[in-house]
């Protein structure tokens, strides 16, 4: 029998494999796609931002609420020692001006065959086209290219991820045989049913205004799409946002409110009111737009107006175009990372319900919780075994 079958090969898969195989375990990975990592692949489009360099109350701060297991876990495998896993593949890494950490070739595909050729030398079998398909008593069901096949293994990773970019391979179909919360989109864009005037701004960048939900702040670049706000600006308030806070835009956050009144003070003359904004304000075409967008007919106190913009929305863009999702396996259904009903299941990454924000801070969480799962399995179940066995 095998010792551990692991479903799912994203960076938390892939990182309990690495330790398992390391360790001696005999480990089978499945996975839907035909090649491993597609996810991983994907984000290391936009530059593969692994983790990001700064205090650890900081960077765990980062996340908000998080169950004590995975606190431990980040806390165990936090930024450096994302670094230092790089490397060991044999990925220079650097930070940039904002702290966040990305290999020099600013791409996943020479970290994922580095890291794909270490678990091969570590014996661990690489299945993809292998689609679980659920449980059949104690053995796993799959669909594979073959056809329908059941697996048994003495423990369980559950590596299956969330819900989002279904054509990667995270389609949450597993949550039908799982006990799950109920899957919600994370770090993604809001609609928005623009008026015609918007149409020429589609695809303009935002920079230079603060947005806020609830107590989330960002300062951070965000875009005017045709359907509606996204972008890394956008993501960081996106989870008060999703959960009911309005979304408030500071279009001057460097100008007091008594500054820009004072400004506004000044005589307008001739000008329309949007060349005087200009001229007073600086404000750029895309503010001026969201101003007239959101906050016609304007009151009289405009600054204030300015100062806090309601964005209305219509909620967020369909889950599977969030970059990651909440929801998922519950932490209180779990003794550490292993389910309290099924003994020798773990579950890991984002197949568990936690969330995190854009910057590197999932990445790191994935391969974290993949790290202290396979530890823990390691340590309660493989080793007494052994010690039961020698007995």
């Amino acid at each position: 029998m095998t010792d551990t079958i692991i479903i799912g090969a994203g960076p938390a898969g892939l990182m309990a494999a690495d330790v398992l195989s390391k360790a001696g375990q005999h480990v089978r990975l499945m996975d839907a796609m035909p090649t491993m990592g597609r996810k991983f692949l994907m984000a290391g489009k936009s530059g593969l931002n692994l983790t990001k360099s700064e205090p650890m109350d900081d960077f765990l701060s980062a996340y908000g609420p998080l169950a004590p297991q995975m606190t431990a876990a980040i806390a165990g495998f936090g930024p450096q020692q994302v670094v230092d896993w790089a490397q060991g593949l044999g990925q220079e890494t650097f930070a940039g001006s904002t702290g966040r950490v990305f290999p020099k070739v600013m791409k996943a595909s020479p970290l994922l065959r580095s890291w794909l050729a270490r678990l091969q030398a570590q014996n661990v079998e690489l299945l993809p086209r292998h689609r679980w398909t659920g449980w059949q008593e104690d053995r796993l069901c799959f669909e594979t290219p073959e056809g329908s096949m059941t697996a048994q293994a003495a423990t369980v990773v559950v590596a299956t991820g969330g819900k989002s970019w279904q054509r990667l391979g995270s389609d949450g179909a597993w949550a039908n045989w799982m006990d799950t919360v109920p899957f919600k989109p994370a770090n993604m864009g809001f609609v928005v049913n623009w008026s015609d005037h918007m149409t020429r701004h589609f695809g303009a960048p935002v920079k230079g205004v603060e947005l806020r939900a609830g107590d989330s702040r960002s300062r951070g670049e965000w875009v005017v799409s045709r359907n509606g706000i996204e972008g890394g600006g956008v993501y960081i308030i996106s989870r008060g946002a999703r959960d009911g806070a309005p979304i408030f835009a500071d279009l001057l956050p460097d100008k007091s409110l008594a500054q820009i009144k004072t400004a506004l003070a000044r005589p307008k003359g001739k000008a329309s009111l949007s060349n005087h904004l200009r001229k007073v304000l600086r404000l750029d075409p895309v503010r001026l737009a969201l101003l007239s967008e959101f906050g016609r007919p304007f009151p009289e106190d405009l600054a204030t107006l300015i100062k806090a913009l309601p964005i209305n929305h219509s909620g967020p863009r369909p889950m599977d175009q969030a970059i990651s999702t909440a929801g998922g396996v519950a932490f209180a259904d779990l003794d550490g990372f292993q389910l309290r009903k099924r003994q020798g299941v773990f579950v890991v990454g984002e197949a568990l319900d936690w969330e995190a924000p854009t910057g590197g801070y999932l990445i790191t969480g994935c391969l974290a919780s993949g790290r202290a799962a396979a530890k823990q399995l390691l340590d309660s179940v493989i080793r007494p075994r052994s010690l039961e066995s020698s007995k």
